[in-house]
């Protein structure tokens, strides 16, 4: 279990993004970063997503879960609450609930939203819930990161944000990046902490 799974579902590429900057944290800090996404919810029933996207990261497999060393999820906001893709992803993973294959992983969160006051907190504690369901260490950002403190956009103790615009086309500001990339590291840290002393020699800082 050397690796952190980037987990996160994208519209408009801003969340894509910020599970870029998450995964270069996680690669500062020692260990690999694997991205990965969701599919889109279809409207209609009979339909489905192919099996390979047409650009950016694999879909995740419940493999990459049971396997990874722990879990950065992302999601734009959706009414405060995170996209009914990456939920209905989350909802079928009741499999690795009964067997507890994330219990004891660290976990983190992260969002993006069009207005500032647009449901960043409340997207970010919505996707907290069925970590800890899964038994996970959830972690969030510690002011010791000082972009915290001197945000204009996005930032926030619960994860890392990001303030998209009302087109959905602001850049991932310099701030958010560092805090995106800081809780990348922090993962990184975490699960290393956490893994045996024999397995920690594998990678490097």
């Amino acid at each position: 279990m050397s690796f952190i799974l980037v987990l996160y579902y994208s519209r408009h590429g801003a969340t894509a993004e910020m599970a870029r900057q998450i995964a270069r944290g996680v690669e500062q800090a020692g260990l690999e970063a694997r991205l990965r996404t969701v599919p889109a919810v279809s409207s209609d029933c009979e339909a489905s997503a192919p099996p390979i996207p047409d650009s950016g990261p694999p879909y995740v497999s419940h493999d990459d879960l049971r396997e990874c060393a722990g879990l950065a999820l992302g999601s734009p906001t959706r009414f405060g609450n995170m996209a009914a893709a990456l939920k209905y992803f989350l909802d079928g993973t009741s499999g690795l609930w009964l067997s507890g294959a994330l219990a004891g992983k660290p976990a983190g969160v992260f969002t993006s939203t069009s207005s500032l006051h647009g449901g960043q907190e409340s997207t970010l504690l919505s996707m907290m819930l069925p970590l800890l369901h899964h038994g996970m260490l959830v972690l969030g950002l510690p002011y010791s990161a000082g972009d915290l403190l001197h945000t204009r956009s996005g930032g926030t103790p619960y994860g890392p944000s990001h303030l998209a615009g009302p087109d959905s086309d602001l850049p991932v500001s310099e701030e958010e990046q560092r805090l995106c990339q800081a809780l990348g590291q922090r993962l990184a840290q975490t699960a290393r902490s956490l893994q045996p002393s024999g397995n920690q020699g594998s990678t490097s800082s």
